[in-house]
């Protein structure tokens, strides 16, 4: 069990490294943001997924296409997770406004991992139920 503990926490990190890296326009500054809110936003947003079929799917769509955008990004494969980066941003939609902007501003912050172990453990729940 911490085994599989591990690798999510990990594939939660890769993925908010995913999105860092392709959907953070250079020009954005960091922004202060209250982590009472933050967490307040993803306990919102993992309720809405979790009780919305069609957004658990996109969501667990997501997480694999993430785990294939590692292996392409290993493999030195741009073209392909350029193409597996199209597909997140369009399965991103499908979660509602409220998700990307919370990416957003976890994306804007100073990249403190303090606020990520606080902030990602709150979308277990939605990534256990990608096991299923």
């Amino acid at each position: 069990m911490k085994i599989l503990s591990a690798l999510w926490f990990r594939n939660r990190l890769l993925i908010v490294a995913i999105l860092v890296i392709y959907a953070v326009p250079l020009d954005v500054q960091a922004q202060q943001t209250d982590p009472a809110k933050l967490k307040a936003d993803a306990q919102k947003i993992v309720r809405v997924i979790h009780g919305d079929k069609a957004k658990s799917q996109a969501y667990c769509q997501i997480n694999s296409l993430s785990e294939q955008i590692n292996q392409a990004v290993q493999e030195k494969d741009g073209q392909t997770a350029d193409a597996l980066n199209r597909k997140i941003s369009d399965l991103e939609k499908t979660l509602g406004p409220e998700y990307l902007a919370f990416f957003d501003t976890l994306n804007n912050l100073d990249q403190n991992p303090k606020e990520f172990r606080d902030i990602l453990p709150m979308f277990d729940t939605l990534n256990q139920s990608c096991l299923h």
